[in-house]
């Protein structure tokens, strides 16, 4: 778990951080004051990866040891040395987050994943590194990381089940944000879910359009600046 979160997620937070910005970013419409945090897109995106890992995770830890027909790992006793039981268990959950990686590039419905990927060197070689040290950590962590190293076969089958959420991601994005009316959203801006939904749209909507003005007033006061000392210098 120190792994997982404290250097993982780390470094999973850096690299996406890096990401280039693109010319899509200009056809975005601006954010309101009002816009929470976390909208129904990304709860849907949030929800719909939990469910996948859950459930995978819950499988391979109940019954695990019969679809790879190993030794159960829950009746051991509590000093016992690791299990390649667990040990699966582990490795395809850090795989899955690793994947995920990947779908978190993309938080607005956007197909393509993989787009612009190798423009970003520093999420590219955090993706490498941490695959590389995971791999190190389960053919060589031992007792201090409760791993036993794996079979060929059985890497193939963390890495198949890692891969599974890039394709589950697929489903989430098409699923329309408008049939998830029950989602909720999260951060700066629920608490004017007290206001009629056709009020507060509007709401929205005249943020926006004050945000874009008074970015535009500001552009304009900036070229006005500028022309001032050119004629100056001049």
């Amino acid at each position: 778990m120190l792994w997982v979160n404290l250097i993982m997620d780390t470094f999973a937070s850096l690299a996406l951080a890096t990401e280039p910005p693109t010319e899509a970013l200009l056809l975005r419409n601006p954010y309101g004051r009002n816009k929470p945090l976390i909208s129904r897109t990304m709860m849907k995106n949030i929800l719909g990866h939990a469910v996948y890992q859950l459930t995978l995770i819950f499988t391979l830890l109940f019954v695990g040891e019969k679809m790879f027909d190993i030794d159960c790992g829950r009746n051991a006793p509590l000093h016992a040395p690791p299990s390649e039981h667990y040990t699966i268990v582990f490795n395809t959950f850090v795989l899955l987050q690793i994947f995920n990686e990947f779908n978190a590039r993309k938080i607005h419905g956007e197909r393509n994943v993989f787009e612009g990927v190798f423009n970003n060197p520093i999420f590219c070689s955090i993706i490498l590194g941490t695959l590389i040290v995971q791999v190190l950590i389960v053919h060589f962590g031992g007792k201090a990381f409760s791993c036993v190293p794996l079979t060929l076969e059985q890497w193939l089958w963390c890495i198949f089940l890692g891969l599974g959420s890039l394709l589950w991601g697929q489903l989430v994005s098409s699923v329309p944000t408008s049939w998830l009316k029950f989602l909720k959203t999260a951060g700066h801006g629920t608490q004017q879910e007290e206001i009629p939904e056709e009020e507060l749209e509007e709401l929205k909507d005249k943020d926006e359009i004050d945000h874009a003005e008074m970015e535009l007033r500001r552009g304009q006061v900036l070229w006005c600046r500028s022309l001032n000392r050119i004629q100056t210098q001049v």
